[in-house]
């Protein structure tokens, strides 16, 4: 049997690496580019506020507050990111915010303290989100049959836990976290959970092996496979992940309410998957930038300031979020052609 002749084998072998490398330079150019898009939709909304209410907008409070309301949804988004990345979709993820909040916040399980209503909404997060990761994985559903199941049961569970009554918190360890005198430097405390579970995110995607094999299951998961990995451990440990980040959000909404109720989390999974595409994760999975989701979130949650200061309709607010997503799918399809 005639074997390669040692140089034609170099070339064979020097070939995809130098592909790949141009492959993945053209990639972080479109994300730099995409990123600084962001960051000019976002400059152009903190002056259109500044024009509009000068007074208000611009004022440290309202940045304070704008940056408090966009850490709830944030957590959240960060694990839908992963969850779409890997080409899989969780519509569960405000119900399991809502149930893990009420589970967290009854009476029992305020006995045990801030340790206690911290566990539970993480616990509960957690455990919701295994529960989808094992119908996904390993009972073979639909992401999206399976988490609409998660959203009706998760927000059932909710309402029957409170019988439709808002259970208020009264640990004090709890309820200081969301007063001014817990301010570091004039960030609240929910800022700073957030700020570290996006660093821990773009870590987690972009320097670890989890990240990578993330991606490889969005882009193709049969070549994942073949490729040795575990496709459907990866997507279990990834709506884990996302039900992790569910939990700490529910704790967060505690912290900032000072309740919990079944009402808590509505909407989050439309304003996250928006926040998501806002940022250029593909619905398609394969690709997405945890830097780009967070960017979307503070775009929408400072639509939502500038709308609330001046006086107009929930209505007109929801059609420009809709008008915005559209307009981003339409760049991400646009995108996708000429690469």
């Amino acid at each position: 049997m005639t074997q390669p002749a040692p140089a034609a084998e170099a070339a064979t072998r020097k070939s995809p690496p130098a592909e790949g490398g141009s492959s993945w330079r053209a990639t972080v150019g479109r994300a730099d580019v995409r990123t600084l898009s962001l960051l000019g939709v976002l400059a152009a909304l903190i002056v259109i506020g500044g024009i509009t209410q000068p007074d208000s907008f611009l004022d440290t409070d309202n940045f304070q507050l704008v940056l408090t309301q966009a850490s709830v949804i944030g957590v959240v988004t960060v694990g839908m990111t992963f969850v779409i990345i890997s080409g899989g979709i969780d519509l569960s993820v405000g119900a399991i915010v809502a149930l893990a909040s009420v589970w967290a916040t009854t009476v029992a399980t305020q006995e045990f303290g801030f340790a206690g209503i911290l566990f539970t909404a993480v616990l509960v997060g957690m455990g919701c989100g295994l529960v989808n990761g094992v119908l996904i994985a390993y009972g073979k559903m639909v992401p999206f049959i399976a988490t609409l199941a998660m959203l009706a049961s998760g927000r059932g569970l909710a309402l029957q836990i409170t019988d439709g009554k808002t259970q208020m918190v009264t640990v004090d360890g709890v309820l200081k976290l969301g007063e001014r005198e817990s301010y570091i430097l004039g960030i609240p405390p929910l800022v700073m959970v957030f700020a570290a579970v996006t660093v821990v995110g773009w870590l987690l995607l972009n320097r670890t092996t989890f990240g990578r094999r993330s991606l490889a299951v969005g882009g193709n998961a049969e070549a994942a496979r073949l490729a040795g990995i575990d496709v459907r451990r990866q997507r279990l440990y990834l709506y884990l992940l996302s039900g992790l980040c569910c939990g700490i959000a529910a704790f967060l909404l505690i912290i900032l309410s000072g309740s919990g109720q079944n009402t808590n989390g509505n909407l989050y999974e439309l304003d996250a998957i928006a926040a998501a595409i806002i940022g250029g994760t593909l619905l398609s999975g394969g690709s997405g930038t945890i830097v780009g989701s967070v960017l979307g979130v503070l775009i929408f949650t400072t639509i939502q300031n500038i709308f609330a200061l001046n006086n107009l309709e929930t209505a007109t607010q929801q059609i420009a979020k809709g008008a915005i997503i559209v307009a981003a799918v339409l760049v991400q399809r646009r995108t996708a052609h000429t690469s």
